[in-house]
Formats: structure tokens, C-alpha cells, sequence
């Protein structure tokens, strides 16, 4: 008899899932049955949380969805918080839970790992939760999970199976996996709108999000039809090359890059919520543009959301952008010095010697992945960090905020793209989150830089305590000895005191076997 357990496992295989991360449990054991009959490759963090991270970090640089097994309960809410994450980012997952037996369910008779209604409490970090009740669900319900990561705004999603539904037989549930939906193309009447819209305009801007991640050549050829020039938010990172002459090299929340918003006649938002930790990422109200604004996203509500707009196209970025083209008039709107004026400005905010770290761990290592927390350095990346490639820049200080982010999410990106060098960049906070994920990367022999920035408290909380007038409670901490806690979970070390040091660290990193934890004292490497 073949299991549905089991035939779920060889379902995910034919759908091309290639990773799980998973901690197995007593009430995961039958969904564990079929794995070794598959190509997936499995993966054990050291908490549901992190394994949850590490599918984030996966699907930022592949944009192609890992699944995640926990067991009901402890297990599903640890990994809830790596879901609200991927949800403000739009990262697909899928993660499948194992839960109390049909009959069992709801009833609150104390049974090992209950919980009264486990696919209400995942909705709320989902783009989808469902429970399954027979096996013959299986090819539609992950036919339709695959079609939310292909065709919508992609998310997790979550399966809930039963035991006495994980355990049934389901041999005659067909493996054949199901067409996937075609992605939305723009409405050819509010294309033409737009169209004319833009080809009036004399200051055109236009404002990438992730959503556009995969647009990269449509977009640059966009903006130099229109010279116009180009934001891009955490998710854009990489849209355009650091030296394109319409690259607006700054975050969309600073005084520079607004004045372009400002000054516009147009604002063209692709893919892009306009959300907070974007655009108004030091929460002071500036963000206010009031040219006309034209927003193409593949989520009808998200245009619903933020600003009014002149124009609302439900379309899938890529096919919208090549509509768009043919349809722009291509004329000289001083694009290129526009953009010249806002990055000059822009060079000149080095923030105490920020830049300068963050130049040294792109020229050490050009092509890496680079990984953030919330921590200082993480949130000036924001402005002034730019990727040489789109999916080359993952951050938790956007959407969701969450600490502890990094370490497993790096270990991710690692598997999802093994030939890149990956960098993780946290602060000694967030390190103490997640640091046990060491002993997975160990494991699964992730040679990823753990850059761990030190300066013995949570510094952005203690300004937030002085901002508001109150000396900082709760936020100088006791800081463990980093490279002894490396060393004993098998890592390599170092503690770089310069910046010479710390490019010869980073490429050391990149050729180990193993994760190697860089110790950075802030008082190193930033000016007085």
C-alpha cells in the first residue's frame, strides 16, 4: 500500500521541490516514509523557525518555493514567525504540518501536540491554509498551492494532514501533476492609458519592487525608453547595475530619493506596495508624492492599498513591461541627470564610515548573496548596498522586521545557490536568536561568512529609547565569546580588526566547507 504520506512525497518531487527542512517528529514519521524514494533533499535545522528562514533564504535567490514538515503545534507556531516573514516579502514556502486525527480534532482531550483549529491560527501567515480530509485531495490542493507560488502574489502556504489522513492508503491517487495557471497579462484599454499618461510626461520616475524581480532587462530597456530615473526597494536590489545612469543608488525613505518623487509629473510604481519599511523606513510622514500615479502589480488588492492611483493594472510584471514598450514614445526627459543630482547627495551620507565596511565585503567578495538582520550595517545597506544582481540582497529589516533572520536564512541562499558566496550579516542581538543553526550548517556543509557586527547592545532600540527622551532600558547585553561557541559547534572563526583583515576573512569564508563566524567590533570600523 502506498501511503498518502507517501505519495505526497513523490507528488512534491514530480512538482520539482528539490529541498525540506524539517525537524522529524513522532507525529511526522509517515510523511518522512517516502523521501528516500525521491530526489528531495532533506535538511535538518535545529528549530521549525529556522527551517522556516532557510526556505525564505532559499526562495529569495531561486524564487522557487522549499517545503518545510513540522509536527502540529510547537512545532507549526515556532515556524509562524518565519511565515509572517515570507509573507511581508512574498517569498513562496510550503510547509505541511502533521495534526490530531480527524475525529480527534477540536475536542481538547490533551493529546500530544493539539491545537484546537491549527489551520486558522496558519491563515493568518499564509497565503493559503488547508486542511486535507482524504487523500484524493492531494493533486488539487497542491495544484493550486503551485499555482499561488507560479501565478499570484506569492506566499506560503500551508497543508495540514491529519494522522489517520497521512496514513491512508492512496494508491489510487495519481502522481501526474496539474498545468499551472498562466500569470495575468495587463488589460490592453488601461496599457494604452498609461501609455499616454507616461508620453506626456516631462519627469517621469519609476519605483521597482520585488515584484519586478525577474524583469531585469525589460526594466533597465523601460527606463531608458522613458529616461527616467529608476528606486528600487530591498526586494529590487540587483533590477539595475550600480553603474546604470538611471540608478537611483539610495533608499526610497531618504530626503534625496524623495526629492525625485517629489519633482516628478509621473510616478510609475511596478511590483511595489509603497510600504513603510521601504518608503518611510525612519517613520517621519515625508513620504507624500503627488505626481500622477500609474501602479502595475500582480495583486488586485495590493492596488487598492497605500495611494490612489490614476491607473491600476493587474498584471504580472514581466508581461506588463513588454507591453508597455512598444507604446513608449522614447524621447529625452533628462533622466540620467536627474538621477546624477539625487546620487550625489546620496554619496555624501556615509554614516560614520558604514559605506566603507560595506565596500569592503563587496569588493572581497563581488558576486556574493548578501544576507541581513536588523542590525545597524543591515539597515544602511538598505541605502547603500547594490547589488550586482537582482535576487543578490535579502533583508529582515523590511516588511516583517524579524531578529534572527539571517544566520538561517544565509544557509538557505547557500543551498538554493551553491556557487555563490554568501555572507550573513547580523548583530550580536540577533546572532543569539538563531545561533544554534550553526550545528546545520555544519551539517549540510554550508561554507557561508557569519559576519557578526559587535557592539554589545541593541543599538537601534537604545536610539529609539533616546529619541523619545528616556535612557535606554534592556538594551546593553551580555555578548557570549562568538568564536569560542563557533569553535565548539565545529565552525571556523576569525576577528578581523581592519578592513585588510576582514576581505582575507571573508575570502577564507567563501572557500571553507564549513560556516566561519567573523567577529566585528564596531568601535573597529567605524570613524569617531
Amino acid at each position: 500500500m502506498t501511503t498518502c504520506g507517501e505519495r505526497l512525497a513523490q507528488l512534491l518531487d514530480a512538482w520539482g521541490i528539490d529541498t525540506a527542512f524539517g525537524i522529524p517528529g513522532t507525529h511526522t514519521i509517515e510523511l518522512y516514509r517516502g523521501l528516500p524514494g525521491t530526489r528531495i533533499r532533506h535538511v535538518t535545522p535545529r528549530h521549525e523557525q529556522g527551517a522556516g528562514f532557510m526556505a525564505d533564504g532559499y526562495a529569495r535567490v531561486t524564487g522557487r518555493p522549499a517545503a518545510c514538515i513540522t509536527v502540529s503545534g510547537p512545532g507549526a507556531l515556532n515556524i509562524a514567525t518565519a511565515m509572517g516573514q515570507a509573507l511581508a516579502d512574498s517569498q513562496p514556502m510550503l510547509v505541511i504540518s502533521a495534526d490530531s486525527r480527524l475525529a480527534e480534532r477540536g475536542m481538547g482531550e490533551g493529546r500530544l501536540h493539539e491545537t484546537p483549529n491549527l489551520q486558522a491560527a496558519m491563515a493568518e501567515v499564509s497565503r493559503w491554509s488547508h486542511t486535507l480530509t482524504r487523500p484524493d485531495e492531494l493533486p488539487r490542493v497542491l495544484a493550486r498551492a503551485f499555482g499561488i507560488f507560479a501565478s499570484a502574489r506569492p506566499g506560503p502556504v500551508h497543508l495540514t494532514l491529519p494522522l489517520d489522513v497521512i496514513t491512508a492508503n492512496a494508491d489510487h491517487v495519481p502522481v501526474d501533476i496539474w498545468p499551472l495557471p498562466s500569470r495575468p497579462a495587463p488589460d490592453p484599454a488601461a496599457l494604452a492609458h498609461a501609455a499616454a499618461v507616461l508620453n506626456a510626461a516631462e519627469k517621469p520616475v519609476i519605483a521597482l519592487g520585488g515584484g519586478a524581480v525577474d524583469a531585469g532587462p525589460l526594466a533597465a530597456a523601460l527606463a531608458e525608453a522613458l529616461d527616467a530615473p529608476v528606486t528600487l526597494t530591498h526586494n529590487a536590489k540587483g533590477l539595475l547595475p550600480p553603474g546604470h545612469p538611471l540608478h537611483v543608488m539610495g533608499s526610497p525613505a531618504y530626503s534625496a530619493t524623495r526629492g525625485l518623487y517629489h519633482d516628478a509629473d509621473v510616478l510609475l510604481g511596478i511590483g511595489t506596495e509603497f510600504g513603510e519599511t521601504d518608503y518611510d523606513f525612519f517613520f517621519d510622514g515625508g513620504f507624500a508624492p503627488t505626481a500622477k500615479l500609474l501602479r502595475i502589480d500582480i495583486d488586485a488588492a495590493q492596488l487598492a492599498r497605500q495611494l490612489r492611483p490614476t491607473v491600476a493594472i493587474q498584471a504580472d510584471s514581466t508581461l506588463a513591461i513588454d507591453a508597455l514598450l512598444p507604446l513608449i514614445e522614447r524621447r529625452a526627459r533628462g533622466g540620467a541627470a536627474r538621477a546624477a543630482v539625487a546620487n550625489t547627495a546620496l554619496r555624501a551620507m556615509d554614516h560614520a564610515g558604514y559605506q566603507q565596511f560595506l565596500d569592503t565585503l563587496q569588493s572581497a567578495l563581488p558576486d556574493a548573496v548578501l544576507v541581513g538582520d536588523s542590525t545597524q550595517p543591515a539597515y544602511f545597506a538598505a541605502q547603500q548596498f547594490h547589488a550586482q544582481a537582482p535576487r543578490r540582497f535579502a533583508s529582515a529589516a523590511t516588511g516583517y522586521g524579524t531578529l534572527g533572520y539571517a544566520l538561517p536564512a544565509a544557509f538557505g541562499a547557500k543551498l538554493g545557490k551553491p556557487d555563490l558566496p554568501v555572507i550573513a550579516l547580523l548583530g550580536d542581538g540577533g546572532m543569539q536568536f538563531t545561533l544554534n543553526e550553526l550545528s546545520c550548517g555544519v551539517e549540510a556543509g554550508l561554507g557561508v561568512a557569519v559576519v557578526v557586527w559587535n557592539n554589545h547592545r541593541y543599538e537601534m532600540i537604545a536610539q529609539n529609547f533616546e529619541t523619545a527622551g528616556m535612557r535606554p532600558i534592556a538594551c546593553d547585553i551580555h555578548t557570549p565569546d562568538f568564536t569560542a561557541i563557533a569553535a565548539a559547534y565545529g565552525c571556523r572563526s576569525a576577528k578581523p580588526r581592519d578592513h585588510a583583515a576582514l576581505v582575507q576573512a571573508l575570502r577564507e569564508a567563501a572557500a571553507a566547507s564549513v560556516p566561519t563566524v567573523i567577529e566585528v567590533a564596531e568601535s573597529d570600523f567605524l570613524s569617531a
